[in-house]
């Protein structure tokens, strides 16, 4: 019987040492292809075959947080295992000892009177174990879990504490967080948090440092050597080769911490983020917290719009690029969007993909009618900009966002939003997902969230386009979610 030897690299690798013909059996099980690759470029250079190996048979290293699987691997085959891996030192909470941290982590000012069962569980939970992959939908309050980890952590451990999200906005956002669960204590942000974003000083004295990926990910690795804690909010986008960069150069720090609403199903994807960060644990649904009356209920039209013939004969030969293009460039479609958005109770956020081709057609044609006030969100626009849109978002209860799905669909919170107009389709369930999220805060100005989901009908006999496939799979994740929808089938003829 062969034997698995597990020995320790550093806080983010381990050694697996075996036979050689074991070794190759293990490569193959933790080898996946790349969705997509047929597309890279390295790939129909002939110079890669698309495959990524997570575990590398000349160094004999895997991600640490990967042993499980190992283990598994092992058991499976009736393999032994030698453990000679090192633990990290738990630092574990009971649900008394997390309430206790609350309501002295958390100033009454800030209008949370109490944990919610689910945060208070995702607590103890990444205490105990200190390499944790939370999945927990928007809505959840991750920023609370992620913010009262942070405290326990700070007064247990030594070392700073990285924090890691996607955006600019989300820096500023979650530095406002902080503030508010702070507020009414002596634990002032300004004198503990350090944020860095567009040339922001990377260096300094305080403990805490949150950050976009983007801002450090070309940092040496010494000066990833000063964190033995890292946080990693909406790690689903981990998945890139700068973000596990970043995670692989924190070789310091046992203790990782990773947030994300949702997965995108990838089971290459999953196992990369478990691998940097530790084993996934569902905190709640969107439909519990919805029943819960913790989110607002969700109403979906699934509009589906059917084009003449004409058209679906001209479009059946063309690829998805070109369909696109021809989409965005409908003017009956933009019209019939954004005369929607105009007809809407409340505020609505149109949501698309094409910043010139599609979102500055979109803002113009909103624009024509004085009823509302608008607004164009894109890369472009400065995190101010952005903040400022969002609080007159939270003051009023008639504007109209046109804005990215970059910018809007992952993070922001609106309590006051209304209304979400999918402008441009897409299959990612981690985009739907989030994006529906923006909408679902519970807010005393709105009965309910509204969500108008554009499909595009230009099939031809029996061939579907690729929008129309779309569609079908944001169906998919409706149902597979429950979530209320009904569909609504538009002739693009009689539309005005």
């Amino acid at each position: 019987m062969d034997t698995l030897v597990l020995e320790d690299v550093d806080s983010v690798f381990i050694r697996v040492r075996c036979e050689r013909g074991t070794a190759k059996e293990l490569s193959d099980c933790f080898s996946f292809k790349v969705p997509n690759h047929k597309y890279m470029s390295r790939f129909r250079k002939s110079r890669w075959n698309g495959d990524i190996k997570l575990y590398n048979i000349g160094k004999a290293t895997i991600y640490r947080g990967l042993k499980n699987y190992v283990t598994k691997f092992a058991a499976d085959r009736g393999y032994h295992v030698e453990n000679n891996l090192s633990e990290t030192p738990k630092l574990p909470l009971t649900g008394e000892q997390v309430d206790e941290l609350f309501s002295r982590c958390v100033g009454k000012e800030s209008g949370i009177p109490s944990l919610h069962d689910h945060q208070r569980e995702a607590v103890v939970k990444a205490a105990e174990t200190s390499r944790i992959l939370l999945v927990s939908p928007t809505g959840s309050g991750k920023s609370l879990i992620i913010y009262l980890l942070m405290r326990h952590l700070l007064e247990n451990t030594e070392g700073k504490i990285l924090v890691i999200v996607p955006t600019i906005g989300l820096v500023t956002q979650m530095e406002s967080d902080f503030k508010l669960y702070s507020k009414g204590t002596d634990w002032k942000v300004g004198k503990n948090c350090h944020s860095i974003y567009a040339g922001q000083d990377k260096d300094t004295n305080k403990r805490i440092v949150i950050t976009t990926w983007q801002s450090i990910f070309k940092q040496p690795r010494s000066w990833f050597d000063q964190f033995s804690v890292a946080f990693g909010d909406e790690c689903h986008m981990y998945k890139a080769k700068s973000l596990s960069g970043i995670m692989e150069k924190l070789t310091n720090c046992n203790h990782r911490i990773g947030t994300t609403g949702t997965l995108d199903g990838m089971q290459c994807h999953k196992l990369i983020i478990e691998g940097l960060f530790g084993p996934s644990y569902h905190v709640t649904s969107t439909k519990k917290l919805i029943d819960k009356n913790i989110l607002s209920s969700l109403k979906i039209d699934a509009i589906l719009l059917q084009y003449p013939e004409e058209d679906r004969r001209t479009m059946t030969k063309h690829n998805y690029s070109d369909e696109m293009l021809w989409l965005v460039h409908n003017q009956k479609r933009n019209k019939f969007i954004t005369d929607l958005a105009h007809t809407l109770k409340g505020n609505t956020l149109i949501l698309f993909q094409y910043v010139e081709k599609h979102g500055k057609v979109l803002y113009d044609l909103a624009r024509e009618s004085d009823k509302r006030k608008v607004f164009f969100v894109h890369g472009g626009t400065d995190v101010e900009d952005r903040e400022a849109v969002r609080k007159i978002l939270e003051e009023n209860d008639s504007c109209i966002v046109v804005a990215s799905y970059g910018t809007f669909s992952t993070g922001i919170s609106i309590k006051r939003l209304h209304n979400i107009i999918f402008a441009s389709p897409s299959k990612s369930r981690i985009r739907v997902l989030q994006s529906i999220g923006r909408q679902l805060r519970v807010s005393e100005h709105k009965q309910f969230a509204k969500l108008y989901d554009i499909g595009d009908d230009l099939s031809w006999k029996t061939r579907k386009n690729h929008t129309l496939r779309h569609f079908s799979e944001r169906i998919k994740i409706y149902r597979s979610e429950k979530f209320e929808f009904r569909p609504i089938i538009l002739k693009v003829e009689n539309l005005q």
